[in-house]
């Protein structure tokens, strides 16, 4: 069947997602900058737990051809996806994000069986002289903890405290709308665009707390 069908929940003015039977199976791999292999297979091994599954090494980028020689590295998680990293001599240190919230909203989440998994990495991790932020328990959506890898990079460790924590898409389609649709109207008002969205937010967290509270 060739007829391409809007995807289920999806409001009808926004865009042009489709459904055509083509979504991606499973996270294969995402990968980041060390400067370290060392430390970072330290770090995937021993704290985390992971295999290290493959290793690449070449004198240039297959997919763009630019001549950086680079070795590249694959950690294991339990479901067969995986972290992976570059390691690039005479690569400089990346540059410093230019507001802190990027060095907080960049990160990357796995997920493990429950709180008292939780609960036992963040035993491990502060044994381990890592600093831990959490647990975290995000609206009895995800209960979370949060720290750093030897690389910079933020890690999250969490758990689902909801089921259907990510089949909710009619809802998240409607917020999407809903966001968008604020977001330009203050734009073409004139009006102040953050805040206009902390009023939405405000409004909008209604929903998470129970009846009379």
């Amino acid at each position: 069947m060739n007829e391409m069908t809007r995807t289920i929940g999806r409001p009808a003015g926004l865009g042009g997602a489709v459904d055509r039977g083509l979504v991606p199976q499973m996270l294969n791999h995402v990968a980041y900058v060390t400067h370290d292999v060392a430390a970072t297979v330290e770090f995937y091994t021993r704290i985390l737990g992971m295999e290290l599954a493959s290793t690449v090494m070449d004198d240039s980028i297959p997919s763009t051809g630019d001549p950086f020689p680079y070795f590249h590295l694959f950690f294991r998680m339990a479901d067969g996806s995986t972290i992976a990293f570059f390691e690039s001599p005479g690569l400089p240190e990346a540059s410093k994000s230019t507001h802190p919230a990027y060095d907080i909203f960049d990160h990357i989440a796995l997920q493990v069986q429950g709180p008292d998994d939780i609960r036992q990495w963040h035993a491990w991790l502060v044994e381990n002289g890592i600093d831990v932020i959490g647990p975290t328990n995000h609206k009895d959506f995800l209960l979370s903890i949060y720290f750093h890898d030897p690389n910079g990079l933020r890690l999250e460790l969490t758990t689902p405290l909801d089921k259907d924590w990510n089949c909710h898409t009619k809802q998240a389609y409607r917020d999407v709308e809903l966001w968008v649709e604020t977001k330009n109207r203050a734009q073409s008002e004139g009006r102040d665009i953050q805040k206009a969205m902390q009023d939405l937010i405000r409004e909008e967290r209604k929903r998470y707390t129970p009846a009379g509270e």
